[in-house]
């Protein structure tokens, strides 16, 4: 008789294994520094004025993040803790998620575990889920939405259930952070692509064929598109009662455009600005925090792991290549959305920006590593693959002190870690 073929292991016991330590690592000083820092300055007394209704500020972004921080704080505590705990709980769904997300869509055991470690110890999912900012809910929701996405096509029996989780998903990323508009659309426009590509001739109501048979591009449309943007929509209602001067009745889309003028008018400049080719190349760092506080010297940077984020760089050419040539749908996928993401800020009309704002183009990227390092792996070139792993954990280790706000030995501690002029 002949042997049944082997099934691969779903590595999913190792993913929340992953999670977890990634969320023990992060939780240490967790409320180091005990006062608010960097752009936590300007989101806490939006929370706490959203908690009390008695406000609406920072009218420069959507809801979401800053009623997710009234949230922690009001069941929590307005201490420390309060402020970051879903920060942290965030930024550990995003690597949860993701990793998912690789192994739904290549059924890889090796490439979705590279995955976790390199997006764990990429310094910048770490460096989000430590503070109350908005950037780490965008991207945790993004991710969400991709996994169910991902998870519809492998699992087409459960295609509806995880199809309406991810057009909730989609609207609560839309609802942190506008980053995450460019990308919300693909998944729809993705699902219409390859349904017309399976070539059915009742195009909005066949069943058949790709991406998750049993759902008909019209349905689709409700979940990935009327879903999120009412979800979207709902993530405002608490403005419409606030006390000082709420959303008008009707006054919704114009509100969109008071938005985009208040992104454009912020055009002083920052000692630490850049721009996409900076944060490609990773040559411009940002101290959230250097001084002595809650009795010692610390520090906490944002940079790049300096290893994975530029040998990331040829990784994404190549899935661009393997993805057109060998039509490897899952380095396409990643290309499209690292792409999709970076142009964004190419255009937009953003004048100052920031190192933080490529926290999910970096994720992407990172993702596309993965991929490019199973490739070898596959190969049977193992050496290669394993030596960028233990590199990338090496390097986080060398920079957890700089991450976590660690004691340091005194003011010119940071010496040692600046590699580069730009990153003092």
């Amino acid at each position: 008789m002949m042997r049944p073929p082997n099934q691969i292991r779903d590595p999913f016991g190792l993913t929340v294994l992953l999670a977890a330590t990634f969320a023990a690592l992060a939780f240490i000083r967790l409320r180091v520094p005990s006062a608010p820092y960097f752009d936590e300055v300007h989101y806490l007394p939006a929370a706490r004025a959203l908690l009390d209704q008695s406000a609406w500020l920072n009218r420069e972004h959507p809801l979401l993040g800053k009623e997710l921080m009234a949230l922690s704080i009001g069941v929590v505590g307005d201490t420390p803790l309060g402020w970051r705990i879903l920060s942290l709980a965030a930024g550990t769904l995003t690597l949860f998620a993701l990793c998912r997300t690789v192994w739904f869509t290549t059924c890889s055991r090796f490439a979705s575990m590279a995955a976790g470690v390199l997006l764990s110890t990429g310094f910048a999912l770490f460096i989000q889920s430590r503070i109350a900012m908005l950037d780490v809910f965008m991207a945790c929701f993004t991710a969400v939405a991709l996994w169910q996405v991902a998870g519809a096509m492998r699992e087409p029996e459960a295609g509806r259930k995880r199809l309406a989780i991810a057009g909730v998903a989609l609207g609560l990323a839309m609802a942190s952070k506008w980053n995450a508009v460019p990308l919300a659309v693909i998944p729809g426009l993705g699902f219409l692509l390859l349904r017309a590509m399976a070539g059915r001739r009742r195009l909005v109501t066949s069943r058949r064929g790709m991406p998750v048979p049993g759902i008909t591009l019209a349905e689709a449309a409700v979940w990935l598109g009327l879903v999120p943007l009412a979800v979207y929509w709902l993530t405002f209602l608490p403005v419409y009662f606030v006390a000082d001067q709420p959303l008008p009745i009707g006054g919704f889309l114009a509100l969109h455009q008071q938005i985009e003028a208040l992104q454009a008018s912020v055009t002083k400049s920052h000692p630490y600005q850049s721009c996409w080719y900076d944060w490609m190349l990773n040559i411009r760092a940002i101290w959230y925090l250097y001084e002595p506080v809650d009795g010692a010297q610390r520090g906490i940077m944002l940079i790049g792991n300096p290893l994975t984020m530029l040998l990331g760089l040829p990784a994404m050419a190549w899935c661009a290549w393997a993805g057109i040539t060998a039509r490897r749908w899952d380095a396409l996928a990643i290309f499209v959305f690292f792409a999709a993401s970076m142009v964004f800020w190419m255009v937009a009309d953003k004048p100052v920006q920031f190192y933080y704002h490529y926290l999910l183009p970096g994720c992407f990227l990172l993702g596309g590593l993965a991929l490019a390092l199973d490739e070898f792996w596959k190969r049977g070139i193992r050496w290669l693959p394993l030596a960028v792993l233990a590199g990338s954990i090496a390097l986080f280790i060398w920079f957890y002190p700089i991450m976590s706000a660690a004691p340091l030995s005194g003011v010119s501690a940071f010496e040692k870690w600046m590699w580069l002029p730009s990153w003092r």
